[in-house]
């Protein structure tokens, strides 16, 4: 059976893959500055996300002012409850997240949901991948699966986020994808990606599943090596697990919400200035370096979009067993 859980933007690899054709209100103040709420910790995707996009915005002068505040807590949970407590105060706040807002609330992790914030824009698609230490005794995939098969204990895949969430799911997703039994997949969880790339680098666990963004510049140095990516294709000399005979296709989207009950002039301030950041040759180098697919899908859009990916990942996981 064919598993993937949404074909967002099919090869927003390298190349990129902008969604054209969504028109964002004119707004009439314009974005002078912008505090980025982060909902995990230090090297993790949304910190990567929030800092890359606040670099090529205030380097190509669309904005002036950036700041960046770190909250972990819950599983994102903590940032979430922050920002609609204080809504208030959070006027020129954007705080980033990606599919696990639509995974967590599924399971009840936290009470609210992405209905609960204003919705700006989706930014970025990047895809999972599994990676090992460059010193590693797996070499390929064919020796993890073998390790697998043999004992599914043995094999321990880490990830910045707790059970049963994105890392995991997408782990459990490529194993079933290649015959195994995805409630078998030993799965280790860390607080945010910086904590489970330094559990793989220890040799506290054998895996690392997570974002192609997060360890793309660790790869091309040595410092570890990418076994496979969830993409249709191979990317920069990766293979892909289809490539390889197992049909797992996955792409994470990665967005900004504003606190609820923002003005829509303003949230169509911010869709703006977003779209606008794609035509920078400033973004591009961020884009480039993260190994990032655009993906601009703003307000309305934003929001069919959830709406959909919420009921693919719900069907999915009652499948695995996850929900």
């Amino acid at each position: 059976m064919k598993l993937q859980i949404s074909k967002i933007c099919k090869n927003v690899a390298l190349t990129g893959c902008l969604i054209a054709g969504m028109a964002v209100t004119s707004a009439a103040s314009s974005v002078e500055k912008i505090h980025f709420l982060i909902p995990g910790g230090a090297g993790g995707g949304w910190d990567g996300t929030a800092r890359g996009v606040g670099e090529a915005l205030k380097k190509s002068g669309l904005v002036e002012e950036t700041s960046f505040e770190n909250m972990s807590g819950g599983g994102g949970g903590k940032a979430i409850a922050y920002i609609i407590e204080t809504a208030s105060k959070q006027q020129n706040t954007l705080m980033v997240n990606s599919t696990p807002i639509v995974i967590r609330s599924l399971q009840g992790v936290f009470p609210q949901s992405f209905r609960d914030l204003s919705l700006v824009s989706a930014v970025v698609a990047d895809y999972g991948v599994l990676a090992v230490s460059k010193d590693s005794k797996y070499k390929t995939w064919a020796d993890i699966k073998a390790a697998f098969d043999k004992n599914p204990r043995d094999v321990k895949i880490a990830g910045g986020s707790s059970r049963g969430s994105m890392d995991h799911l997408v782990a459990a997703q490529i194993f079933k994808a290649a015959g195994g039994n995805p409630t078998n997949v030993r799965y280790v969880p860390y607080d945010a990606g910086g904590k489970a790339l330094a559990g793989l680098l220890t040799g506290e666990v054998d895996i690392l599943s997570t974002g192609l963004g997060e360890v793309l510049e660790k790869h091309k140095k040595g410092e570890l090596r990418i076994i496979g990516v969830t993409s249709d294709e191979s990317i920069d000399g990766i293979p892909s697990f289809k490539s390889m005979g197992v049909d797992a296709f996955f792409a994470n989207w990665r967005g900004f919400f504003g606190a609820p009950n923002l003005p829509e002039e303003k949230i169509n301030a911010f869709a703006k200035v977003i779209g606008e950041m794609y035509k920078t040759k400033e973004w591009e180098t961020v884009r480039v370096r993260n190994g990032w697919g655009n993906l601009y899908k703003p307000t309305t859009f934003f929001k069919k979009f959830l709406e959909k990916q919420e009921t693919s990942i719900s069907i999915l996981m009652k499948e695995m067993g996850f929900l």
